[in-house]
């Protein structure tokens, strides 16, 4: 039988991005809706047949990161439904990651950050800073010149600020997420946007600006990468942001994989 592809499931509590690994090699990805009425079996036809769709071969891993605890019950049942012979790692306490994990809590701190705090430190080193952009949180993790993995920040995410302004507004509305003419807003819509793309890159750089002065470092040997389904309008306003990785939690799962089953 030829060799099968490790399948990498990053869960955030509104999309799942789901990698294809043929070796190091992500060979496909897809990203679908995080449905919490999804069922176990469910979950593994829509995988399977994205496998099968891409001409791929056989899942024979997988690797999963799931921070919405319904999501994790159904994907825990598709493991013992579906994958009980196979080689499975589903981040949580007691996963093996390699990553020193130095705050008052490690067994609280999401799967989603040791994923992108492991894959920080293997691909780019410390000391550096991820910046994932998800829609509905902004979180900022920080690996030290050590690779230890030392604490961070949460702020809402853009689309979720937008959504409560065009719901808590009685005269604003929902916009798309674009760079407007100019700073200085000449209608309401463009003055949502500037909000929006300005004023999240002004959190972003002022967010990485202090963490990089309480870590004492020179700003020139911090590495910052941005991943997570950035918005593309934000992130090319961000004057400190030094690298866009998309795929790097699904690195990060592979990593896990490779430390737990390789």
């Amino acid at each position: 039988m030829t060799s099968g592809v490790l399948l990498a499931l990053d869960v955030s509590n509104s999309h799942t991005t789901i990698g294809a690994f043929e070796g190091q090699e992500l060979v496909d990805h897809w990203q679908v809706s995080t449905d919490g009425r999804r069922t176990s079996d469910e979950w593994w036809l829509m995988l399977t047949g994205l496998v099968r769709h891409s001409g791929l071969s056989h899942v024979e891993a997988a690797a999963i990161c799931c921070t919405v605890p319904s999501v994790l019950v159904e994907l825990r049942a598709m493991q013992e439904r579906h994958l009980a012979d196979l080689p499975v790692s589903i981040v949580g306490p007691g996963t093996r990651t390699g990553v020193p994990i130095h705050t008052d809590n490690p067994r609280e701190v999401g799967a989603d950050r040791i994923v992108n705090a492991l894959a920080a430190a293997e691909l780019y080193g410390g000391p550096a800073i991820v910046v994932d952009l998800n829609g509905t949180a902004t979180i900022f993790d920080v690996i030290d010149e050590q690779g230890r993995y030392v604490g961070g920040a949460i702020a809402p995410g853009v689309e979720l600020s937008l959504e409560a302004l065009a719901r808590r507004g009685a005269q604003l509305r929902s916009v798309e997420l674009a760079t407007p003419r100019d700073v200085i807003g000449k209608n309401t819509v463009e003055a949502i946007q500037s909000g929006a793309v300005f004023g999240f890159a002004g959190l972003v750089d002022g967010m990485i600006a202090r963490i990089i002065d309480s870590l004492g470092e020179d700003p020139d040997h911090v590495t910052v990468i941005a991943t997570g389904a950035f918005p593309d309008a934000v992130i090319d306003h961000c004057g400190l942001i030094t690298t866009r990785d998309a795929r790097l939690t699904l690195t990060g799962l592979r990593l896990v994989h490779e430390r737990n089953h390789g």
